[in-house]
């Protein structure tokens, strides 16, 4: 294991990924990967595999619950609540100021320039699988179940669906992976215990059965922490998964116009970081005047509490299970399921979404060069797809 680290170390990390971790929650994975495995080891392929795998188990944003999980594991509470902080801050500001500027947008430059990060996304996860399938699939067991994993979720997609493959891979990896056996590197070293990880699960139910009730006597600022910790607790997936509850919990009671939801949803899918971030938009058009910034900040803290509360509570737990025989076995047919669940992802939706002819095909090769061969760092990546396919939309027309 390397040494420790410091919250200020923690916090420069994400704050690079906030600037530039753009395409939405699958293609976190890959960013975190290449800066925290890749590049800075700080923790193994399979510790970082058996992380996301919890993240993906349990409701909240996924890609911000491994970030706040390998700040806990890097340096300690304050280092998880750096990296929650230097990850979402970019994005809750630039939200801000792109949705103020969004109809400058909206023209064809502008809209090639956004189907541009769609690239950079592509290219992004696309590099995190093929660096998994390498490190976490390494024998004909593991690539099938991997494959298998990826056929199922292509054939029927859902959050649902997603926690079953991770579930049958655990359980296949009991039959076809019994000549795997617990290394010391696939454990998680975490500086909590037992009794924080009780008192994290009990706050997180407290919450979410107290906040409706006082909200009905003290409305107002209490209505909007529960209506937004109710949809970060709710959801499975993450990430775009949370935009039906919260159309439901702020267009239909009035709190916000439909167009001004798509606006902001729009803004949110074109910046970088959390698309959960998409909640202190909401927050500042509800309270307006009469909240201004801090309904916003109150919306985007109650909406990522649940999820922190969550894997900080089981993380603890996670560290004593995974150090028998037989659960290294099932953990070793679960990271094979999470690669087929990436890989499923990469086809539905990223390359469906980005790749609309042969020059988005081009622009998407030569960025998974830049990462893979030449190993640049994502944000030439991103210069390269956003200029290229501004570029090719001015040749077109």
């Amino acid at each position: 294991m390397p040494k420790p680290g410091t919250p200020a170390e923690v916090f420069l990390t994400f704050l690079k990924l906030g600037l530039t971790s753009f395409g939405g929650p699958i293609a976190h994975l890959g960013y975190f990967r290449r800066e925290i495995v890749e590049n800075r080891a700080w923790v193994s392929e399979s510790q970082y595999a058996q992380l996301l795998t919890i993240c993906q188990f349990l409701p909240g944003p996924a890609s911000s619950q491994l970030g706040f999980s390998l700040g806990l594991i890097r340096s300690g509470w304050l280092g998880a609540f750096a990296a929650f902080l230097a990850f979402t801050t970019p994005s809750a500001l630039l939200l801000i100021l792109f949705a103020t500027f969004l109809p400058y947008l909206s023209g064809p430059l502008g809209s090639s320039g956004i189907h541009g990060l769609k690239i950079v996304a592509l290219a992004v996860v696309a590099h995190g699988v093929l660096g998994m399938l390498k490190q976490l699939c390494p024998d004909k067991e593991r690539l099938i179940i991997a494959t298998l994993a990826a056929v199922l979720l292509l054939v029927i997609s859902s959050a649902m669906v997603q926690i079953l493959v991770i579930l049958l891979g655990g359980v296949a990896g009991l039959f076809f992976c019994r000549h795997i056996q617990p290394s010391s590197g696939g454990s998680l070293n975490l500086p909590s215990s037992r009794t924080s990880s009780v008192l994290l699960l009990s706050l997180f139910g407290i919450l979410l059965v107290l906040l409706p009730l006082f909200a009905q006597f003290y409305p107002g600022y209490l209505t909007i922490a529960d209506a937004f910790y109710r949809a970060g607790s709710l959801v499975f997936g993450g990430g775009h998964v949370v935009l039906p509850l919260l159309e439901e919990y702020v267009v239909r009671p009035g709190w916000v116009s439909q167009d001004q939801f798509l606006a902001g949803y729009g803004a949110a899918q074109a910046i970088p970081g959390p698309l959960f971030s998409f909640s202190v938009y909401l927050g500042l058009v509800f309270t307006g005047d009469a909240g201004g910034v801090p309904g916003g900040l109150l919306a985007l803290l109650s909406i990522f509490l649940p999820g922190f509360l969550l894997v900080g509570g089981i993380l603890p737990l996670w560290g004593q299970i995974s150090k028998g025989v037989r659960s290294a076995q099932a953990i070793a047919g679960v990271n094979a399921a999470v690669v087929g669940i990436l890989g499923a992802a990469l086809y539905d939706p990223i390359f469906v979404n980005a790749i609309k002819g042969s020059t988005d095909l081009a622009i998407g090769l030569v960025a998974l060069m830049m990462l893979a061969g030449l190993r640049l760092s994502p944000l030439y990546v991103v210069v390269w797809c956003v200029l290229a396919s501004m570029g090719g939309k001015f040749w077109i027309s």
